[in-house]
């Protein structure tokens, strides 16, 4: 009976080679090989073909690159936040509870913002164009991460000294400003202005060709700025707030929590540490943007939980204290956010999408990047 088998597993196995032999690893390549718009600071190696297909892109990602974990570390915690968003959905009734909205909307933009991350990574080495616009929508997607933030503080996280007060009462117009500033800037930071600073024929960040150091400054405040608004009244209560007003509760060790996660995410991104003190040491494990998305998922999970612990330590107090939520605060404003942000996006992928196709790269450029 064994013997009899031996040939039926040789055949699988000569069937499984076949199949494992037709996945053809992609070659990478190092810092000198690919075009500037492709080069990251501290990263020597790893870097994919600037020219790769979708498929090439997506099988890429079973294979060590400089940026496989950076999708997987966004990829993975998009389900978990999904999860966490069905369970409210299905189990607490959330569509005739406005008191749940603000959650839903908070778990909405954790569901998008690593998943717009993930395929950004993912596809971003289709081309130099291909690169920008997959970025904008990363970079919209933070934004309404942030006023998903907004919308839930509003609603739960508000000391009890300043619900009702006149900044409650313009906080969440103040945040889809900021919103619509926030992908703007982020927008602008990489390629300047549509149509004046570039048109079809880009092909290098537009950071890179004026003012890098500029570039940096304005696509971090672009983020730091929403971000600061969004939690005065946190920071406020939490470091400021003294007397019986001040919402002490348990809460705010987890608040706390997510707040010094945050500091240290904004940290990495703004440092380039580790790779910085050691140039090719960290290309495809522990650069600073994996710690980056690593620091920047496990604090809005922090996050996430001190908002359901106010959410439901303070609900009988904010039911009857608190301005109502309404569609327009919540679900409404979100969808004015989606909706002039991709229209930003657009604007600025335009030019890149509907000019003559992109310059090939130099006859030097195509000997170093041969698959």
């Amino acid at each position: 009976m064994f013997s009899l088998s031996l040939p039926s597993q040789a055949l699988r196995a000569v069937h499984l080679g076949n199949m494992f032999s037709l996945i053809k690893l992609q070659r990478v390549f190092t810092v000198h090989q690919v075009p500037k718009a492709f080069h990251e600071d501290g990263i020597i190696s790893g870097y994919r073909h600037p020219r790769s297909s979708a498929t090439d892109c997506v099988l890429s990602l079973f294979q060590l690159t400089n940026e496989t974990l950076n999708v997987w570390t966004h990829f993975l915690p998009t389900w978990y936040f999904l999860w966490k968003l069905m369970t409210v959905l299905l189990m607490e009734d959330a569509w005739y509870d406005a008191y749940t909205w603000p959650l839903l909307v908070f778990l909405f933009s954790c569901c998008v913002y690593p998943l717009a991350s993930s395929c950004a990574h993912t596809f971003s080495t289709m081309s130099a164009r291909a690169r920008h616009i997959c970025y904008f929508f990363d970079y919209g997607a933070l934004s309404l991460y942030s006023l998903g933030s907004a919308i839930s503080y509003s609603a739960y996280v508000f000391p009890d000294a300043w619900v009702n007060s006149t900044f409650h009462a313009y906080y969440i117009p103040v945040a889809v400003l900021n919103t619509i500033l926030s992908t703007s800037m982020a927008c602008y930071s990489r390629v300047g202005l549509p149509f004046l600073h570039y048109k079809h024929d880009i092909d290098e960040r537009f950071s890179e060709r004026q003012s890098p150091r500029l570039s940096k400054v304005l696509r971090i405040f672009a983020f730091a700025y929403p971000y600061l608004f969004d939690n005065i009244p946190l920071f406020y209560r939490l470091f400021l707030c003294v007397g019986e007003s001040c919402t002490d509760n348990e809460a705010n060790s987890i608040h706390v929590h997510h707040t010094l996660l945050a500091f240290l995410t904004g940290f990495l991104f703004s440092t380039h540490l580790p790779e910085r003190l050691a140039p090719g040491c960290f290309d495809y494990i522990g650069h600073s943007h994996q710690l980056f998305h690593v620091c920047g998922i496990i604090g809005t999970h922090f996050q996430m939980k001190a908002l359901e612990a106010d959410m439901v330590l303070r609900q009988s107090q904010l039911l009857v204290t608190a301005p109502p939520i309404t569609f327009n605060n919540t679900v409404g404003s979100a969808l004015v956010c989606v909706c002039i942000s991709l229209g930003i996006i657009c604007l600025y992928s335009v030019p890149l999408l509907y000019g003559s196709p992109e310059t090939h790269p130099t006859k030097t450029e195509g000997k170093k990047c041969k698959h």
